[in-house]
């Protein structure tokens, strides 16, 4: 088959806008045959004669006749038209909408207000034990409200009311903070003493344990001798009084528990979508099923929260509280506020600023992301039986940590560029609305999610592999038991001593750092949440002279000295995630990375630490599940403090009874091992 084309000469064809600019003096007439050479050319474009073996088709398309009928189309629309009455009314209303746009959205504001306030009132006067939370939460709110209302639009009048005492404060601060700083010092001897007598000594090992790593901060400082004191005292008080607040006081526990509660019975509401997806026996396979589908769930929550703006009001309020008390800059006190923020999301609330941050600001937002977690992961420790309240209080008391540690280890030699007196603007969500903010963060999840998974998978595989690798290598010196875990347990052991963990458990929980530093906390978490069921199913406490569970005083702290991202995978993400936001930071970011790592895992230590003063000891186990079980195995350490109490309360408790040999829950054997531990000559073991 043959195919050839013919095509017009266009060789006279002359552009007619060029023309006219040029011409000027062209009369009607000729622009009229201008016009119908014109309107031949373009259809002599659109005509094609086609030979298909021998055979000839002839096609034409008069563009020009249909341009003239659009043409003639707009011109009768384009001609007025009247507007009938519902028209004219509806162009009224919206006009009047427009005009009183601000009056309107009041109005709706204060009826949703005055509904929820009637609401709010029924149920109090219903019954106000069971409206309690609902009234503080709606009190909290209003104050809040208030306090932002009253800032925005008296923040200038306020600042100058104030201004005369702050001057006065300027002038007297150089003898000022030295009686501040000398009764602190005697408030915490003074409460050493009297928590010591009243508690035991185990406070006085985390005392000593938080001046250690001060100490260890500043001889490995990058400069020493420019310390700024202010940042460090400042944040390890902050943390002392919220560990007092929330670990000592009534009130503050059972708000931090009740939160803690309210945390769990909310992440049960995920189960819904795993069942769904996975079917009835999701919970079979439960890390995959439960544990992961915890992540897409709070990652979709904390996404609709970013886009309300209430995790920038959030954040904003805990960095301007540390801006104020710690003396930091805005930057910094913002970033290091960014609980329940992700260690690369919390940047983004301050990527404008990154340019032109110095190397101690740049070291201080890493630092604050390797010291904390992000909320999505929280639901999944909490999910692996870790107690929730504590895993709250951790995140918060970082915060003020992470700052003192980052301003000891690299302290601010540079002046800041950023001083910004009405404070930061912060990022906005880009989602639309509600609906893709959520479906964002779903969205977002799929790669956290595939993130855990695989490094799960890698890092257990890992591990397995270098245990059989060490326990090879030790059996050639008759020690098959040695694993990494072991070598990680006596490197780190000092470290979780020194935080007040019972000498007992510091194996266990040196063990547990070691995970989290050199692989991630998932796995630390894991593994303790296995060491709390041992404890709460109160089987035995050895078998084979290996260690079961620990205390719940040992749990604690090493719930706190878990909590932050600090460990080597991390690293990588962190510097690749600050380096996409700030290029020209390159180098800094590369050079902090690694000590801000470092001060990161020291600030969580901290944390345990104040944990580890404030902790009340006391026995978790029953005594008589103790004493039986060192009746039981015959390589049960005798020293074990547990066993020392519960024999002396048995002794006790013997003597003030008219039996000559009280036996209760307590057998002939559980005597006998309290007659041994403690070599009493009492009328009860002869």
């Amino acid at each position: 088959m043959e195919l050839t084309e013919t095509n017009s000469d266009h060789s006279g064809v002359h552009n007619l806008a060029f023309q006219n600019d040029s011409d000027d003096g062209v009369d009607d007439t000729n622009l009229k045959g201008l016009g119908d050479n014109s309107q031949r050319i373009m259809n002599s474009q659109n005509k094609e004669t086609l030979h298909i073996n021998g055979k000839c088709i002839d096609e034409y398309i008069n563009i020009g006749s249909d341009l003239h009928e659009n043409k003639r189309a707009s011109i009768d629309d384009e001609q007025p038209r009247l507007k009938g009455h519902i028209e004219k009314r509806y162009d009224e209303v919206c006009e009047f909408c427009k005009k009183h746009k601000t009056r309107i959205h009041y109005v709706v504001y204060g009826i949703l207000i005055t509904a929820y306030l009637a609401v709010v009132i029924a149920a109090c006067t219903l019954n106000f034990q069971r409206a309690l939370p609902l009234f503080v939460i709606t009190v909290l709110a209003i104050f809040f409200i208030c306090w932002d209302f009253f800032i925005a639009k008296y923040e200038d009048r306020i600042a100058a009311f104030f201004s005369p005492g702050d001057q006065y404060l300027k002038k007297q601060w150089f003898w000022l903070k030295w009686v501040l700083c000398a009764a602190l010092i005697i408030m915490i001897i003074c409460w050493l003493i009297f928590d010591t007598s009243k508690q035991g000594s185990c406070q006085l090992i985390s005392f000593g344990g938080l001046v250690m790593y001060v100490v260890l901060m500043l001889i490995f400082s990058k400069y020493p001798t420019q310390v700024a004191w202010r940042p460090v005292f400042s944040g390890i008080g902050m943390q002392f009084i919220l560990g007092i607040l929330i670990l000592r006081t009534k009130v503050g526990f059972d708000v931090f528990n009740w939160l803690g509660i309210q945390i769990q019975t909310f992440l049960e509401y995920s189960d819904a979508g795993a069942k769904f997806v996975f079917g009835d026996k999701y919970m079979d396979h439960f890390f995959a099923f439960k544990v992961l589908p915890i992540v897409v769930f709070f990652s979709t929550v904390m996404s609709m929260l970013y886009h309300i703006g209430f995790m920038q009001w959030l954040v904003g309020k805990v960095g301007w509280i540390m801006h104020v008390f710690m003396g930091t800059t805005s930057v910094e006190s913002l970033a290091a506020g960014n609980i329940f923020v992700g260690q690369t999301e919390s940047p983004l609330l301050v990527r404008p600023y990154l340019p032109y941050i110095t190397k101690s600001e740049l070291h201080a937002i890493m630092t604050a992301g390797f010291s904390t977690v992000v909320g999505s992961v929280l639901g999944a420790y909490i999910s692996f039986g870790v107690s929730s309240s504590h895993l709250l209080t951790a995140s918060v008391m970082s915060a003020p940590a992470s700052l003192a540690a980052s301003k000891l280890f690299w302290p601010e030699t540079e002046k800041p560029l950023v001083t910004l007196r009405r404070g930061i603007q912060m990022a906005k969500s880009e989602s639309k609305n509600l609906l893709e903010a959520a479906s964002q963060g779903a969205s977002t999840s799929i790669g956290l999610v595939a993130n855990i998974a695989v490094n799960v998978i890698s890092f257990l595989a890992l591990l397995s592999f270098l245990d059989s690798a060490l326990s090879w290598v030790g059996n050639l010196f008759d020690y098959p038991q040695l694993t990494f875990e072991n070598i990680c347990a006596y490197v780190f052991m000092p470290f979780s001593f020194m935080m007040g963990v019972d000498w007992e458990d510091s194996f266990i929980v040196g063990g547990l750092l070691g995970y989290k530093t050199f692989f991630n906390e998932f796995l630390a978490y894991e593994r303790l949440s296995k060491l709390i069921q041992n404890r709460e199913k109160g089987g035995s406490m050895y078998i084979h002279g290996v260690k079961q569970y620990m205390t719940v005083r040992s749990e604690v702290i090493a719930t706190y000295a878990l909590c932050g991202f600090a460990n080597f995978g991390s690293l990588g993400l962190v510097i690749g995630g600050l380096t996409s936001l700030a290029s020209s930071k390159k180098k800094e970011i590369a050079d902090g990375a690694f000590r801000a790592m470092i001060a990161g895992t020291v600030a969580c230590f901290m944390t345990a630490c104040v944990a580890g003063m404030l902790t009340v000891p006391s026995v978790e186990v029953p005594c008589h599940i103790l004493l039986r079980n060192a009746s039981n195995f015959t390589d049960f350490p005798a020293n074990s403090t547990e066993l020392v109490e519960c024999c002396q309360q048995l002794f006790t408790s013997a003597n003030h009874s008219e039996e000559i040999f009280p036996r209760g829950n307590y057998s002939l054997n559980s005597w006998q091992v309290c007659c041994h531990i403690l070599g009493q000559p009492a009328f009860h073991c002869t």
